[in-house]
């Protein structure tokens, strides 16, 4: 049956989910974010007591039957944007850049409204999400492009909503000016991986989203790796594939078109994530081993683990993921500064 979830702290917009009930089990599924809700109904049908699991880490969930007098009320939905006219070309009305808090760790690419956030991002980030390219198809430039972090706020001129392309296009402008980056585009043989169909053919749901709006690909877990795409391309997921997963650049030669929704689940090693999904090895008859990162730690029982990402690829979504060499762009840095003040 069809469930809908709804985060009452997070306004009215309510998440697709689905739910069973076998007997007195119940399971709600909300692929959107990953998360499963396993649970037990008692007798009179008044409580659940059960577990929320998103990504590695079961939460205690017990929930009881709400009353006219006990329920919520849920929020109207935000209104919709109108969309920025296509033709527009936009730029940041406003935009803070901050160094970011020293430890915090995880990183992070969001657009609530009409503002735009980042957390935790180097340059290098900033750069391989705006231009759509991997970290080693940035050639040259100082240190600190990779190493120092920072937080990004940015509101858009004039008005409508903009799309994924005008998103970029000012991000593109603000680098420019507030970095002062300058460089020119070469073509160089690079070790890829490349997206394929595999031989059996695809096996991807059709996205239901909108067609021109913005795409949602994000980790919940990354050992295990769970990544949840929603309303995203083949070209989408390659892209997040190598700036957040791989250690080269990934193209997508699927030739398949249009928006997909999947969850992709898989067991990362340490070439992945940058070395933060190696699962560290349990001790002897222990199954639990300690905490791989600070995402997610191992499963505890490692025979019910996911396969390795080249086989999760080929059985969960019918596409293959092979090593090759190909030509890719590659932006040669000529010029970049610190960034100005606010």
């Amino acid at each position: 049956m069809q469930a809908v979830l709804y985060s009452i702290d997070q306004g009215g917009q309510g998440i697709s989910a689905s739910a069973t009930l076998k007997g007195s089990a119940v399971t709600i599924n909300v692929p959107a974010i990953g998360g499963t809700y396993q649970g037990n109904l008692n007798r009179d049908a008044t409580a659940i007591t059960g577990t929320w699991t998103q990504g590695s880490h079961p939460l205690t969930l017990n929930l009881t039957r709400a009353t006219p007098e006990t329920a919520w009320t849920i929020p109207p939905p935000p209104p919709r944007l109108k969309p920025m006219p296509a033709n527009a070309n936009p730029s940041f009305e406003v935009a803070t850049i901050k160094p970011s808090k020293p430890g915090r760790p995880g990183k992070a690419f969001t657009v609530r409204g009409r503002r735009f956030y980042t957390l935790n991002t180097t340059l290098d980030d900033i750069m391989t999400f705006t231009y759509g390219i991997q970290q080693k198809q940035i050639v040259g430039g100082p240190a600190w492009m990779r190493t120092d972090k920072y937080d990004l706020l940015a509101e858009p001129a004039g008005e409508g909503q903009p799309n994924e392309h005008q998103w970029k296009i000012m991000i593109q402008k603000l680098l420019a000016d507030r970095f002062q980056l300058k460089f020119h585009k070469e073509k160089q043989d690079l070790s890829v991986y490349a997206i394929t169909v595999g031989k059996d053919g695809p096996k991807l749901t059709k996205s239901q989203g909108d067609p021109n709006g913005l795409p949602g690909l994000g980790f919940t877990s990354i050992q295990p790796a769970v990544l949840n795409v929603r309303n995203a391309t083949m070209a989408d997921f390659a892209g997040v594939m190598q700036s957040a997963v791989l250690d080269r650049p990934v193209v997508d030669q699927t030739g398949l078109s249009g928006r997909y929704d999947f969850t992709l689940k898989w067991t990362s090693d340490e070439s992945q994530f940058g070395g933060m999904g190696v699962r560290v090895p349990p001790p002897a008859n222990n199954a639990n081993g300690p905490a791989a990162n600070n995402l997610s730690a191992p499963a505890a029982n490692t025979s019910d683990a996911p396969p390795g990402l080249f086989t999760a690829i080929q059985k969960q979504l019918g596409l293959r993921l092979k090593p090759t060499k190909a030509p890719a762009e590659v932006l040669v840095i000529d010029h970049v500064e610190t960034p100005s003040p606010n």
